[in-house]
């Protein structure tokens, strides 16, 4: 550390340095590291988060809604119609998991925006595996409606039949790389846009109070366009989601 601090590197200005993985609490059973990491931290910190604010804001339910209430309903209209708008009636039944991992994401989100925090988001692990329960739980519905009727869905309709062998190959490998690219698009968005934050923040500290006005003016900007793009995140993961299952429902192509 000191020698990173004599060479003027350090954790000030590593604009990387916000994204490390640090154990809270050591844990090793059978040679396997399970630490309590301030990563899973903030993850208990959401979930408590999204609990408390959906809980807290309907146990006094009134006729004319207050705050928490207005936001908590206005919260489940608007993830109710993207499910309905998308997955038809006969997705609302998978509304309380659309409704969960949009939540979950967009306060994982807005969370990380807060200083010294950590973006749980910001790690392709993280979204990686919420990309994966999608990707199966879309699966196995979509087996359990049209059992292996199913598998027309990477057969597109209409298409001539000396074509069929290319197409379904094609289908196949796109239907396969959704987690990945659910996941990367989350992940890369929000890497680089709280990474961007901490450069200008840095150049803000290194030019000083007269020559620092033009990057903090930039990081204001920035800022409010991150917070766009948190809430952005959530939505379009929640969305796409939504046409996952429709898929998986009605084997539209």
């Amino acid at each position: 550390m000191a020698a990173e601090n004599a060479s003027g590197g350090g954790h000030g200005f590593d604009p990387m340095h916000q994204f490390e993985i640090q154990r809270i609490l050591p844990l090793n059973i059978g040679g396997l590291d399970v630490s309590f990491t301030n990563s899973a931290l903030f993850m208990v910190i959401v979930v408590i988060a999204v609990s408390l604010m959906t809980i807290a804001s309907m146990s006094g339910r009134a006729l004319v809604p207050g705050r928490m209430q207005s936001i908590a309903e206005l919260s489940y209209e608007f993830v109710a119609n993207m499910v309905r708008e998308n997955a038809g009636s006969a997705g609302m039944k998978f509304f309380p998991f659309v409704f969960t991992l949009f939540m979950f994401i967009l306060f994982a989100n807005m969370i990380g925006m807060i200083p010294f925090s950590f973006t749980v988001t910001s790690h392709i692990i993280v979204t990686f595996v919420l990309a994966l329960v999608v990707f199966v739980g879309v699966t196995i519905v979509g087996f359990i409606k049209h059992g292996a009727g199913f598998l027309r869905l990477f057969a597109p309709s209409g298409a001539p039949m000396v074509l069929m062998p290319l197409l379904i190959v094609i289908e196949v490998i796109s239907y396969l790389t959704r987690p990945v690219s659910l996941s990367v698009r989350l992940f890369a968005n929000m890497l680089a846009g709280h990474t961007m934050l901490k450069v200008f923040a840095s150049f803000v500290v290194m030019l000083g109070v007269w020559g620092g006005w033009l990057p903090l003016a930039a990081m204001v900007a920035f800022t409010g366009l991150e917070f766009l793009v948190a809430f952005l995140q959530a939505y379009v993961f929640a969305i796409l989601t939504c046409i996952y299952l429709n898929d998986a429902l009605h084997m539209h192509h």
